[in-house]
């Protein structure tokens, strides 16, 4: 592949991924649990947030309208470019989870919506956290349990073994439920955890069923037949109107 068609490649993946991002914004409840994150981060006016793996950047556009000073991290260019065009009045820099571009003890909050499921080593990100968190600052993270989606199926054991599979392509699959233990381990102190359950009935969510049976087929887990039966026993079910996925949103919260 030549350089300008990995850059073409690049770009088609950030376009598709910023469609992903925009399309779980829309969802039911993700304003809410935006929300009740920025509650927990409880940040005082003119106080420093970091939002790390910012993505388009909302909640720092968000963050910024409740006069805070946020400042949004992600280790993508293209993402970063994306963030900038759209909220060209926030601040964001170039940069992952377990490198941050901030002093020791310099901010005030840290919020990671929907990032250490991605990432090889959680742990860093949070003694990266604890690093640049002042005193009594507050951390936040928010994101789903890949390894516990739940999806009304005629066949129990094959969706099991798509879920499974899917989970396990990623970095820390199960980082939501073990966010607790993270925290406690990362030294941090009042560590509270919330579970909020979103349920999906609208046939839109087909394509997230899509981005769950491809990878795991393409993964060799499960044969492209059954892959393709399992995917056709969904849509009836959506044309039926007996389409359902439930997916479980773990929030955790502590002090330094």
């Amino acid at each position: 592949m030549t350089t300008n068609q990995e850059a073409v490649a690049e770009h088609r993946d950030t376009e598709a991924l910023l469609a992903v991002i925009d399309a779980a914004d829309r969802l039911p409840g993700a304003a809410r649990l935006r929300d009740r994150s920025y509650e927990l981060l409880a940040p005082a006016p003119g106080s420093t947030v970091v939002d790390v793996g910012c993505g388009a950047g909302r909640a720092v556009a968000e963050l910024a309208g409740r006069g805070v000073h946020a400042v949004g991290v992600d280790p993508s260019p293209r993402m970063l470019a994306a963030a900038r065009e759209r909220w060209p009045e926030a601040e964001f820099r170039a940069a992952g989870a377990e490198e941050l571009p901030f002093a020791d003890e310099s901010v005030h909050g840290y919020r990671a919506d929907k990032v250490f499921h991605v990432l090889e080593e959680p742990g860093r990100a949070v003694a990266e956290a604890r690093r640049v968190l002042r005193p009594g600052g507050r951390i936040v993270l928010v994101g789903q349990d890949w390894d516990a989606i739940m999806i009304d199926s005629d066949d129990a054991a094959l969706t099991r073994t798509i879920v499974h599979a899917r989970a396990d392509l990623l970095g820390a699959p199960r980082a939501g439920r073990q966010y607790r233990g993270m925290l406690l381990a990362g030294g941090f102190a009042a560590v509270t955890v919330e579970v909020h359950t979103s349920v999906f009935t609208d046939p839109a969510m087909l394509s997230l069923l899509t981005r769950l049976a491809e990878p795991a087929c393409a993964s060799g887990a499960v044969a492209r037949d059954r892959a393709d039966a399992w995917l056709a026993e969904q849509r009836r079910r959506a044309e039926a109107g007996r389409f359902l996925v439930a997916v479980p949103v773990f929030v955790a919260a502590a002090s330094a």
